[in-house]
C-alpha cells in the first residue's frame, strides 16, 4: 500500500462507503504477502516513501522470483539488487517491461508513464574499476525518482580531473562519492561543495587496501565535515539515501 492507496481508503470510511471494520481488515489483510520462505512486507512504501527491495544475493532464482512478482503485484516501481544474469533474466521474463542491468546487477520496473525525475543526485567515481558500485547507486537513486548524474574516472591521482566538474558538482542537492584504494576522493569533494557527501568505499585496490577495509577506515576519518560513510560496496545504500534526502531538499524548496 502506498500513501495514495491509504487516503483513498480514508475518504471511503469518511465518505461513508465502507464500513470502519472493513478498512482495517484491508489494513492488516495486505501488511505482509507471501508464504513459507517469502514474506513482503508491503506497507515499506506508505512508511517509506519506497516499496521493499528485493537484495538477491545468497537466494535461488525462484525465491527472488517470487519475491519481486508479489512486490510487483501491489507497487508501481520495483527494484532488484545484487543478481546474476539467469535470475535477472528471470525476472525480465515474469515481469514484462522490467529492465536488467548487467553493471550494477540490478533489474527495475515502473508502471506506467515514469514521473518527471527531481532533483540532482551526483554519483563521482574514483576510477573505472568503480563503476559496478556507483551503477548500483545510480539505478536505485534513479528509480526511486531523482535525477542522476555520473561523473567517472576523477580520482585524486589527476585532481585536476575533478576540478573541471566542480560547477556540475555544486548544482547538486546530494553527491555520492565511490572509491577504493586510499578512499581519499570524498574528502577532496566535501571539501569543495556545501552538499550532503555520501561516501562509498569499494573493494577496489592492491593488497593493504585489505578489500576496501582502507578506503572505510580513511573514510570514517575523513578530515572534510559532514561526510557520511556506507559500508564496502554498498551502492544501494548511499543511492537509497541520496534519493530520500533529494526528495526531502525538493519538496521542501
Amino acid at each position: 500500500m502506498d500513501a495514495v492507496s491509504l487516503e483513498r481508503l480514508l475518504e471511503e470510511v469518511r465518505a461513508g462507503t465502507k464500513p470502519v471494520e472493513d478498512a482495517v481488515a484491508q489494513l492488516r489483510s495486505v501488511a505482509v504477502s507471501g508464504d513459507g520462505d517469502i514474506r513482503v512486507d508491503l506497507h515499506r512504501e506508505l512508511r517509506r516513501g519506497f516499496p521493499e527491495v528485493v537484495y538477491g544475493e545468497g537466494k535461488t532464482t525462484d525465491q527472488v522470483v517470487r519475491a519481486a512478482t508479489t512486490i510487483w503485484e501491489h507497487h508501481e516501481a520495483l527494484l532488484v539488487t545484487r543478481v546474476d544474469g539467469d535470475t535477472a533474466k528471470a525476472v525480465c521474463e515474469a515481469i514484462p517491461g522490467a529492465e536488467a542491468n548487467a553493471v550494477a546487477r540490478t533489474v527495475t520496473a515502473r508502471r506506467g508513464d515514469a514521473a518527471e525525475a527531481v532533483g540532482r543526485v551526483a554519483i563521482v567515481t574514483a576510477g573505472t574499476s568503480d563503476l559496478p558500485v556507483a551503477e548500483e547507486a545510480a539505478v536505485t537513486a534513479t528509480v526511486m525518482g531523482a535525477h542522476v548524474e555520473s561523473i567517472n574516472d576523477v580520482g585524486v591521482s589527476g585532481v585536476h580531473r575533478l576540478l573541471e566538474q566542480t560547477p556540475v558538482l555544486r548544482e547538486a542537492s546530494v553527491v555520492v562519492v565511490v572509491a577504493g584504494m586510499e578512499g581519499a576522493l570524498p574528502s577532496v569533494v566535501a571539501g569543495l561543495l556545501d552538499a550532503p557527501v555520501i561516501a562509498v568505499p569499494t573493494s577496489v585496490g592492491y593488497g593493504a587496501s585489505f578489500e576496501g577495509l582502507a578506503a572505510l577506515l580513511a573514510m570514517l576519518n575523513s578530515c572534510a565535515s559532514g561526510v557520511t560513510v556506507v559500508n564496502i560496496d554498498n551502492g544501494f545504500g548511499a543511492g537509497y539515501a541520496a534519493a530520500t534526502i533529494n526528495r526531502r531538499t525538493t519538496t521542501t524548496q
